[in-house]
């Protein structure tokens, strides 16, 4: 039985909220044509700030799949969307990434048998028409290596999502995130010192874009994130991810003076009608009482055949202290 809570939504919505700063923070504080030492240093320190903290280390197979995890979502996913970024106009580029949600959809049906169902993948597609109205411009120059880096990020993305949800980690989010920050930064690093050399000098402004994408834009973002996975359905997740464009513009508008008309505005109403669109697939509405308190679930009716089945509502297990964000 298929049930979305209204806080694992949004829990889950801030991992996209916080990438959405992600553009702007890049072009106005960070070193100009560093993308991999940028990455570096959102994941390796972040990663290892959280190991020290949880001090805790795989175990068992856990060390290969951790290995898998930190490579496919951190390792290989940030320089292949560099090299998509350089390579491709800005507009495409975020319009190949918002076909995540039909990819993950996709492995998802095929590694862990869940079924998207036909509104959920007709919200994907909603999004992705929405994010190309959001951010599309005239087509440029496209080349052949701009593509691979565009699908082969969404590709080593989705994998690594859906691998979340399959694996079930034995851990908290916080350590499991630390492992995969940490592979993946140690990947990085030898990238980022062969392609782009020593660091560049680092002022204050860096400093402080460098510190809110690595705690913000990344740990907390992808606890958050991961903790929507491992509570909901891949693809309803990968359909939150598509507010990261939304944001994205927003800030475009509000602090760089952006052009934002109609076409900008019917594609942001797409995109968020998509999202919502894609939570409430076959679900219904119920409330019921906690504590003294009551709380908004959404839940499908039950599958099983048993009229007692969906007499009394689960409450979904609160966030650990461990796994808050």
């Amino acid at each position: 039985m298929e049930g979305i809570s209204l806080r694992t939504v949004l829990v889950t919505a801030v991992a996209p909220v916080a990438w959405g700063s992600t553009y702007l923070v890049t072009e106005e504080f960070l070193p100009a044509d560093r993308p991999l030492f940028a990455a570096l240093v959102r994941a390796l320190p972040a990663g290892l700030l959280l190991l020290a903290f949880r001090r805790r280390l795989p175990r068992g197979d856990w060390w290969w799949r951790a290995v898998v995890l930190g490579v496919c979502n951190i390792g290989l996913f940030f320089p292949l969307i560099f090299l998509a970024a350089y390579h491709l106009p800005g507009g495409l580029a975020a319009t190949l990434q918002a076909s995540s949600p039909l990819v993950v959809m996709a492995l998802a049906a095929g590694m862990i048998h869940e079924r998207a169902g036909a509104l959920r993948i007709g919200s994907a597609v909603v999004g992705l028409v929405g994010v190309a109205l959001l951010v599309l411009q005239s087509p440029g120059q496209v080349d052949t290596l701009g593509l691979v880096g565009a699908f082969g990020s969404v590709l080593v993305s989705a994998l690594g999502f859906v691998l979340v949800k399959r694996w079930q980690a034995p851990v908290d989010m916080l350590t499991l995130v630390s492992w995969q920050l940490v592979v993946g930064g140690l990947v990085l690093l030898p990238v980022a010192l062969l392609v782009e050399g020593p660091p560049p000098a680092i002022d204050v402004p860096a400093l402080g874009g460098f510190l809110w994408l690595g705690l913000v834009g990344t740990a907390v973002a992808y606890v958050c994130w991961f903790h929507g996975l491992s509570r909901m359905p891949a693809g309803a997740a990968s359909l939150i991810g598509l507010v990261n464009p939304v944001v994205g513009t927003l800030l475009g508008v509000v602090v760089a003076g952006e052009i934002f008309g109609w076409v900008q505005a019917l594609g942001m109403a797409l995109v968020l009608g998509g999202v919502l669109a894609g939570q409430t697939q076959g679900a219904r509405v119920t409330t019921w009482i906690a504590s003294g308190t009551a709380r908004l679930r959404l839940s499908s009716p039950p599958v099983c055949s048993w009229p007692q089945a969906a007499a009394t509502p689960t409450p979904e297990p609160a966030l650990t202290a461990n796994s808050r964000a």
